[in-house]
């Protein structure tokens, strides 16, 4: 798997997202990992690889195949896949504040 980096961009020309919790760059890593930056400098590593054992995964079972969890982008500072699948930036920011790497629940 490729490492790729996304930074924010906005469908709106001129929007710059202000509040510190979006997310402003994310790079695939391997083994289901995301590394992210926030607007306010944090960053860290969000693990995914529980969906691989997670038994009613619901919207995130396509996140399983590597090929498609490796299509996150960002959406107005949150990670957002093809099919709707996302992960809230307030949410991440918050477990990442006291710690560099956190585990998705799925």
């Amino acid at each position: 798997m490729s490492s790729q980096t996304t930074t924010q961009e906005n469908s709106a020309t001129g929007v710059i997202p202000a509040a510190p919790w979006r997310i402003n760059a994310v790079s695939v890593l391997p083994d289901f990992r995301l590394a992210v930056t926030f607007c306010d400098g944090r960053n860290g590593i969000v693990d995914c690889s529980s969906i691989l054992k997670s038994s009613d995964p619901g919207i995130y079972a396509p996140l399983a195949e590597p090929d498609f969890f490796a299509q996150v982008k960002l959406e107005l500072g949150a990670l957002a896949w093809p099919n709707g699948a996302d992960l809230d930036p307030g949410w991440l920011h918050t477990e990442l504040a006291d710690q560099k790497s956190w585990s998705v629940p799925f």
